[in-house]
């Protein structure tokens, strides 16, 4: 009997797939295990397989097009089976609907000549000293050419004097040139899975929850030398991301509050820390989680993001490896931005944002000195995180960051 084989719902947060490429066409035999397609989900491009034996009877979304999760993806059966019927009760993109393509080439678009008018009269053309009048007929020169140094812009003799018919042709020119009929052209393209999540996603967090900011200057002077006596006798490179990401997890068990989420009726409040650590790709933005990574030594927590970004790249990674997250954190220091603030990544009620490490004139001891110092902003939601609770958890993970041997004991 022929069944329907339903958009599935390969993440969390995925409303709708884009079928990246079809394994197998109408006519074809499947067995259950076989690779059907290749389908785009907002984080990923993973692959589907086929839960049952049979033929392909229909394909319900073409190569590059998008459709709901639970709508029909293709419909499986007998050879010659008749299938009509499945698809009058349920609703299924039509493989002929075409969508208008975006245009694969810049459009131009033309913008039509100006219309010049010149304007004279009798005022504009003796709008001049009669000396200058006398001057210019007798030299052949026309009133109209000449710009007027006089009150009221009024032609005197030392205009008729200094008057070049070659500056002015030069000055005619600029002025046709400036007046020249200019190109506007623009691409388009279509919005990728990803990118459509993002925007739900973050709109939605931004709107609903009531932000406020947080910044704290870190003195990174100690934490450069530690990271250095580290890479110098480790196997594994330490980051100062990779720092700032043990720092945090271990802050947030000294300040529980952090590491919770707004439920609407309830608070949740986390007993693990689970880290998200944001991650620009060529799309957009994926949040893999380092989960338990106040459990986890500098060098597992180094190891583990240096994977989760080869995956991330090459768009391998999996649901489990981006879900669960208590406490996000975006560091844009490697792109020199000193300090910016980051929306909140749901369903944590709070996220870092992590600037680059400026070396600035610091007093220390009383003494005006080169300081290494890196800012950190921290986004929290007003529904669970308070002024005072962010800024105690800011004060720790400064001191953490400032004293890095405190997180190796």
């Amino acid at each position: 009997m022929a069944e329907i084989v339903k958009m599935p719902k390969l993440s969390d947060t995925m409303e709708e797939g884009v079928v990246s490429k079809w394994h197998k066409k109408v006519g074809d035999k499947v067995k259950s295990g076989d690779l059907l397609a290749e389908i785009e989900t907002d984080k990923a491009t993973m692959d589907f397989e086929s839960f049952q034996d049979g033929v392909v009877l229909y394909i319900g979304v073409e190569e590059g097009k998008g459709a709901p999760v639970d709508s029909i993806l293709c419909i499986l059966g007998k050879e010659g089976e008749e299938y009509a019927s499945l698809l009058s009760g349920a609703a299924a993109p039509s493989p002929a609907a075409k969508e208008e393509p975006a245009p694969s080439a810049p459009v131009a678009v033309a913008s039509a000549p100006a219309e010049v008018t010149s304007v004279s009269s009798d005022d504009a053309r003796t709008k001049a000293s009669p000396l200058a009048k006398k001057i210019a007929s007798e030299k052949g020169i026309d009133l109209n050419q000449v710009s007027g140094s006089g009150d009221g812009g009024r032609i005197v003799k030392r205009d008729i004097e200094n008057f070049s018919p070659a500056a002015s042709a030069s000055s005619s020119k600029s002025t046709a040139a400036s007046a020249s009929v200019g190109v506007e052209s623009y691409t388009e393209e279509n919005v990728s899975q990803m990118r459509k999540v993002i925007a739900r996603r973050l709109a939605e967090s931004k709107f609903s929850a009531p932000h406020f900011y947080l910044t704290i200057a870190v003195d990174m002077d100690n934490a450069m030398a530690a990271r250095s006596s580290m890479n110098a006798g480790g196997d594994v490179k330490i980051s100062f991301n990779d720092f700032v990401v043990k720092a945090a997890s271990m802050a947030l068990r000294k300040h529980p509050t952090i590491n919770s989420s707004w439920l609407g009726d309830k608070i949740r409040h986390n007993h693990h820390v689970n880290i998200g650590v944001a991650m620009a790709v060529e799309d957009g933005l994926l949040v893999p989680v380092v989960r338990f990574a106040d459990n986890k030594s500098l060098a597992q927590i180094s190891t583990e993001v240096k994977e989760y970004s080869v995956k991330a790249k090459s768009k391998k990674l999996q649901p489990h490896d981006w879900e669960g997250n208590t406490f996000t954190i975006s560091n844009l220091g490697m792109f020199d931005i000193e300090e910016f603030t980051a929306i909140i990544n749901p369903p944590d009620a709070c996220i870092l944002a992590v600037g680059s490490i400026k070396q600035i004139p610091v007093v220390k001891n009383g003494a005006v000195v080169p300081g290494n110092v890196m800012k950190l902003t921290l986004s929290c939601d007003h529904r669970v995180v308070d002024g005072a609770s962010g800024a105690a958890f800011l004060k720790t993970l400064k001191d953490y960051l400032e004293q890095p041997v405190l997180m190796l004991v």
